[in-house]
């Protein structure tokens, strides 16, 4: 029997790796001589370098990078083992989580971080980018990416304009001929999630804004700004980035990306699981089992076990989802291509007690040998049948 494992971590007790292995650890009790193809996966989120340098057996680079405050810190991102494909999360250089609560501010706030990594990559001989944008702390509309990148934003004293969306009003041109000529070799593939516009009520102001420390007049000034370096950029490139479709996520790195760098916007698992070339993998196996922290009715927006099980839904092939906790409206996911779910809490217990890592590793272990055993009792009922 060929089973391939497939599952996205479990937010904050255990990666996406050790989620495979331990649910093959489990299986191989009962199925000890099946063949297993372990593919740990991501959405393009918070793990996924993690995720796709284990599968590409690649490797973490660590660089001193500015992060969203201006300050220095250290960032990381992922090469593959041919050495041609960056992995590169922005929150890990230009992250909310980076920023204390009582200093978030999208006024200020800079993406330059995120182009520092590019830029190491460059150096590193990259030319395929994958680029997860979730999680920013910023509303910059990337322009801090893109002084890091060589882009000059030139107020109008010729001099450049300073970090955060607050300072995209003083923006009076725009001078690409600095841009690291590089670039224009290397394809970049952006894992985005969100249809927002740059701008307007669905914007990535007025949606995003306000997490990011951004107050209803702060919401108001930086939507302007946006619009002023959207019309920069018409003007300087003559492309309209405005309205497009995911040119708000992450304060507008939708849009930088688009615009500058020719990027292609596309779901986060989509792009994930072509890489790993999973639809092969899947086509070839018996059983497909994936999983998460949690699987409830949101999970249908491009969260990996639906993703995972829409390509196996191709082949009929049958998907086992095993995972942290089920939600509300968890029913949503059958039709999608999920044969059964499962979760793997046995008894009451409190989020901080679910979450530690042993005693999730434990639950996890449990729950999948004792699903392979009822795998083992269905066969052996229908043989005597």
């Amino acid at each position: 029997m060929k089973i391939v494992i497939a599952p996205d971590s479990f937010k904050e007790s255990l990666s996406a790796t050790d989620v495979a292995n331990i649910i093959k650890a489990g299986f191989s009790q009962v199925y000890a001589h099946a063949k297993y193809t372990l593919v740990p996966v991501a959405d393009g989120g918070e793990g996924t370098v993690d995720a796709m340098v284990d599968a590409l057996k690649g490797r973490k680079v660590t660089v001193t990078i500015t992060d969203p405050l201006g300050e220095k810190g250290n960032a990381f991102y992922g090469i593959s083992g041919d050495g041609h494909t960056a992995i590169i999360e922005m929150a890990a250089a230009s992250g909310l989580e980076r920023v204390p609560l009582n200093r978030r501010n999208a006024k200020i706030t800079t993406s330059y971080g995120t182009g520092e990594l590019i830029k190491d990559a460059l150096d590193q001989g990259c030319t395929k980018f994958i680029i997860g944008i979730g999680g920013s702390a910023t509303n910059d509309g990337g322009a801090g990416m893109l002084q890091a990148l060589g882009i000059k934003l030139l107020d109008k004293f010729g001099n450049q304009i300073g970090y955060g969306g607050e300072s995209l009003k003083a923006l009076d041109k725009i001078d690409i001929s600095q841009m690291d000529n590089r670039l224009k070799a290397c394809e970049f593939e952006v894992a985005c999630d969100v249809t927002n516009p740059l701008t307007g009520e669905n914007g990535a102001s007025a949606i995003f804004g306000p997490q990011k420390g951004a107050s209803p007049e702060d919401v108001i000034l930086l939507d302007s700004n946006l619009k002023h370096f959207a019309s920069m950029i018409k003007q300087a490139l003559h492309v309209d980035i405005e309205q497009i479709p995911g040119t708000g996520a992450a304060g507008g790195m939708g849009a930088a990306l688009l615009a500058f760098l020719n990027a292609k916007l596309r779901p986060g698992i989509e792009i994930i699981t072509n890489l790993l070339n999973l639809d092969t993998l899947v086509k070839q196996a018996d059983l497909v089992i994936t999983g998460e922290g949690r699987l409830d009715y949101q999970s249908v927006n491009g969260k990996v076990p639906v993703g995972v099980a829409q390509i196996a839904k191709k082949y009929n092939k049958p998907v086992i989802a095993i995972v942290g906790s089920i939600g509300d409206k968890a029913e949503a996911v059958y039709p999608y291509g999920i044969t059964a779910m499962f979760s793997i809490l046995s008894k009451i217990s409190t989020l901080s007690e679910a979450l530690d890592p042993q005693t999730a590793k434990a639950n996890l272990y449990n729950s999948a040998m004792n699903i392979a055993l009822t795998l083992k009792l269905g066969h052996s009922l229908k043989d005597d049948h």
